[in-house]
């Protein structure tokens, strides 16, 4: 039997995309915002259902740049489950993350212990909806603007994410979305900011462009972070079929669902009411004493038959070496917890449903039944 890779990026047909990039031989312009990029820019405004919005080359450039050009300073409440990027695009602007804890539903920030983390010192919240859960944004908003803070969604994993018919983007002072090449949609590398306040689409054309305001003023510090004409055209190819792949992801989370429902020791994520799914990932939590071995050896022993899976998110950042004695875990302790037994399983739109069921199968025959 082949292997199964955890991921596997989406691709249009090789001829579609020729059809798409054949133009930049007449003109010649491969970069610097030109046409196909402009076009990208308005597809996902329409897509996306935002306003404001920027490109970016990718994903964590987006982040650390929406963040930098909001001027902030001090502390800045986040999460400790998420991927190295968030974190490290906090610390990059000079700024102090504070990590609230997660909770056990959807490990999204638990926003019962954010207000006691604010102190004068606190210029954000940076929140995450990992694996494209929705964060509790009006709890969020309520308190953002109850201590007159900003928001900055972490959306990497929720491209076309909804909640009550709104796309996920508009939530907050800002969101990023990531293209990276093995997300739900991809522009091969790539990001994205929706916006409210205009004047800060000012400020993040300039911090992509080297500071640039115009041919004769450059009047900002900037670098070069800007999305190239190969990248957007990839970007307008798969958007066409983005709705056709999250409907096969969906197939794919159901068949994980309704094959792992009853196994003993393994627990999943339930689906939040009100939201349109983008079935970006699927994590699983392997409770080691009910199912019999732990997460690690449930990985290992998956990886020994050709099944690659991912310990997503482990470890958590507030343990990263490059923080070493910066932060105690054990102040997040439900984020510990689920670090050590979540398990992220194979997802992607092609992938087999036969292959799913050995997927399955394979993992009951370790311990729970």
């Amino acid at each position: 039997m082949g292997e199964i890779f955890v991921t596997r990026s989406s691709m249009p047909p090789l001829e579609e995309y020729i059809d798409e990039i054949r133009e930049l031989w007449e003109s010649h312009w491969l970069t610097n915002m030109g046409a196909k990029h402009k076009e990208l820019e308005k597809q996902l405004r329409q897509y996306l259902e935002v306003e404001g919005v920027s490109l970016f080359s990718n994903g964590h450039m987006a982040l650390e740049m929406v963040i930098q050009a909001m001027g902030l300073s001090g502390e800045v409440i986040t999460t400790p489950f998420t991927f190295a990027s968030t974190t490290h695009a906090i610390v990059r602007n000079g700024l102090t993350p504070v990590f609230c804890d997660i909770n056990p539903e959807n490990f999204t920030m638990d926003v019962s212990k954010m207000e006691a983390l604010i102190t004068e010192k606190t210029s954000a919240i940076v929140p995450v909806h990992v694996y494209g859960q929705v964060c509790q944004v009006e709890e969020i908003e309520e308190i953002a603007k109850h201590h007159d803070l900003k928001v900055i969604y972490d959306a990497a994993h929720a491209f076309g994410v909804t909640y009550k018919n709104r796309g996920i983007g508009s939530f907050g002072d800002a969101s990023m979305f990531s293209f990276h090449a093995t997300k739900v949609y991809n522009s091969i590398e790539g990001g994205y900011v929706c916006f409210q306040d205009q004047e800060l689409g000012l400020d993040l054309y300039r911090l992509k462009n080297f500071g640039i305001r115009n041919e004769e003023v450059v009047d900002s510090v900037g670098a070069n972070a800007k999305m190239n004409e190969f990248q957007a055209a990839m970007g307008i190819c798969n958007l066409r079929h983005v709705e056709e792949e999250i409907e096969k992801r969906k197939r794919i989370v159901s068949c994980y669902r309704e094959c792992l429902k009853d196994t003993r020791g393994i627990r999943f994520m339930k689906e939040q009411e009100n939201v349109k799914s983008n079935y970006a990932y699927f994590p699983i939590l392997i409770e080691g004493s009910e199912f019999g071995i732990s997460r690690d050896c449930v990985y290992d022993l998956l990886k020994e038959k050709g099944i690659y899976t991912r310990k997503y998110f482990y470890p958590l950042t507030n343990s990263f070496a490059c923080y070493k004695d910066q932060y105690d875990v054990k102040e997040t302790p439900v984020a510990l917890d689920v670090s050590k037994k979540v398990l992220t399983l194979p997802l992607y739109a092609d992938l087999a449903l036969e292959d799913v069921y050995r997927i399955c199968d394979n993992i009951k025959a370790l311990g729970g039944k």
